[in-house]
């Protein structure tokens, strides 16, 4: 595994989990890591087993300088698209750190608005530490929040496929129609949507 960057000072990085998924918020994790207290193993939440997640959300919650997650919900996808909603649950999490850093690194090609100097690293969260642990982080509040999803809707399977567009998701889909944690304006609901 590739030994990631810890930047000095107060640099939190910032990731998302649930662009692509048809179902469920997009969420949104912002973490400043404490250079003196390093956490070994961060990496990319997708190329980490669930169980590696959960232990390593565990040492970032505890050892981070702060952290703060947020989401978009599945409304807010739909009225302002994906892109846009990802970059509010962005600021949102920013906005919720307890402490103000110096600088934003964003995982991907686009910065939400901040009033604090941000930056975007194309794949950074296989490269930078803080944007691994905001991917880690991301991911498995959200996967907890499918998981919660699923008691509600059983007949989806989202505490299998998190919500995204895999085969027995669509099968359940044209089964079932799409229920209210659905996004309507992605395409293969909109589509099941059309004929019902």
């Amino acid at each position: 595994m590739p030994e990631l960057i810890v930047l000095p000072g107060l640099v939190c990085g910032v990731d998302e989990a649930g662009r692509g998924p048809l179902a469920g918020p997009v969420v949104a994790a912002a973490v400043i890591l404490d250079p003196a207290c390093p956490i070994a193993g961060l990496n990319d939440s997708k190329k980490l087993s669930a169980v590696r997640r959960a232990e390593l959300t565990v040492r970032i919650r505890a050892d981070a300088l702060s952290w703060a997650v947020a989401e978009a919900s599945v409304d807010e996808i739909d009225r302002l698209n994906i892109l846009y909603a990802t970059l509010l649950a962005m600021q949102r999490a920013v906005a919720g750190l307890a402490v103000r850093p110096e600088r934003v690194l964003v995982d991907g090609n686009r910065c939400p608005r901040l009033d604090i100097p941000v930056e975007a690293v194309v794949r950074g969260d296989g490269k930078i530490a803080a944007i691994a642990a905001a991917s880690i982080l991301a991911k498995t509040v959200r996967d907890a929040g499918m998981r919660a999803l699923h008691e509600h809707y059983p007949q989806y399977g989202f505490d299998r496929h998190m919500g995204y567009p895999t085969e027995a998701h669509c099968a359940a889909l044209a089964a079932h129609g799409a229920s209210p944690a659905h996004r309507r304006s992605f395409g293969p609901v909109a589509r099941q949507l059309s004929l019902s």
